[in-house]
């Protein structure tokens, strides 16, 4: 579940609290194309009003319209499908003989929703399974490679962060990093062992740790859905951090620094931690794509817009990235 959603849940729990009923809606299946992923949810409120999108409009035109009519007064949940045979499909905007598919929830006491929010409040993922018959929802531990899952008989999602991000240094710049990348599904984690810095953090939901860098990523065991970017301009922590996360199967590991600097990074990391030409070729450095940023934030987007190229595999043109840049030290600021 991306951030969007979760602030969908946090309106559902809203209206709630007003004593308004709420349908849930959950994208469970696609075929052809499809604005929204499958996990994706939309809110609709007993008069109508809207939280979410799982299509262009008109899905959720029709959901307004049935609401209004009291068609949707579910007593338990029900499987209902958009765009089975082309006149649908262009009805609702959906491709030609495409379908989507919801699981249209009517929410209360026995959905958890609450204490789904407390949980995910809190950085952590969690499985929460619905009884299709009865409405009665469990809360569990995630495990490995949670897919949504429909049976006949419950709905199984995974809630909370899908990527980890870990930034070494508490410095300016990872406060705005940290908070972008909430934004973004990560769940972030700040490595930082200088007093100094750490006894000033203070940004909501993104945790700190005060080990050693390499000891952190090590704890962490980075996988495909972490990323691991170094801050401090120190090379004491960053190329501790940078020697585990570039053997480890991060999707993404970058560092601040000029070209110059750099280069001399490579350089310790070959000869004093024996990093291979391979393991030194996934460091991104300067980190952050080229688009002339100078201010912490702008930095920051320049990083993030990096990570979600490299999470979809989209291969950035090399004048659009740091490192690419022909002018002197232009990299300098990343």
């Amino acid at each position: 579940m991306d951030n969007v959603d979760l602030q969908i849940l946090r309106q559902l729990a809203a209206w709630r609290a007003e004593g308004r009923r709420v349908v849930l809606g959950t994208i469970t299946r696609t075929w052809g194309s499809a604005p929204r992923p499958v996990g994706s949810v939309v809110a609709v409120r007993d008069d109508g009003q809207i939280a979410g999108s799982v299509s262009g409009g008109c899905i959720e035109d029709d959901l307004i319209a049935k609401v209004k009519d009291g068609a949707l007064a579910l007593a338990a949940p029900e499987v209902v499908r958009y765009g089975v045979g082309a006149e649908e499909a262009n009805r609702f905007g959906l491709p030609c003989g495409g379908t989507l598919e919801l699981v249209l929830e009517p929410v209360g006491e026995p959905s958890r929703i609450d204490e789904l929010l407390a949980v995910l409040s809190r950085g952590e993922r969690v499985r929460r399974v619905l009884t299709l018959a009865d409405g009665r929802a469990e809360l569990q531990p995630p495990g490995e490679g949670d897919v949504l899952q429909l049976t006949d008989t419950t709905l199984t999602t995974t809630h909370g962060p899908s990527w980890r991000l870990l930034v070494i240094g508490a410095g300016q710049m990872t406060q705005y990093l940290a908070t972008m990348a909430q934004a973004l599904d990560y769940q972030v984690l700040i490595c930082d062992p200088r007093d100094e810095y750490a006894e000033g953090w203070n940004v909501p939901g993104a945790r700190l740790l005060r080990g050693m860098p390499d000891d952190v990523v090590t704890e962490l065991k980075p996988d495909g859905h972490t990323a691991v970017i170094a801050l401090t301009h120190d090379p004491k922590l960053d190329d501790l951090a940078l020697m585990e996360a570039l053997a480890s199967p991060a999707f993404y590991v970058g560092a601040i620094g000029s070209r110059v600097n750099q280069a001399k990074r490579k350089a310790r990391l070959k000869e004093h931690f024996g990093l291979t030409d391979a393991q030194l070729d996934r460091l991104h450095g300067p980190v952050g794509i080229k688009n002339g940023a100078r201010t912490p934030p702008e930095i920051a987007v320049a990083i993030l817009a990096e990570l979600t190229a490299s999470r979809y595999g989209y291969v950035i043109p090399a004048p659009l990235t740091a490192g690419g840049d022909p002018g002197p030290e232009a990299g300098c600021t990343l």
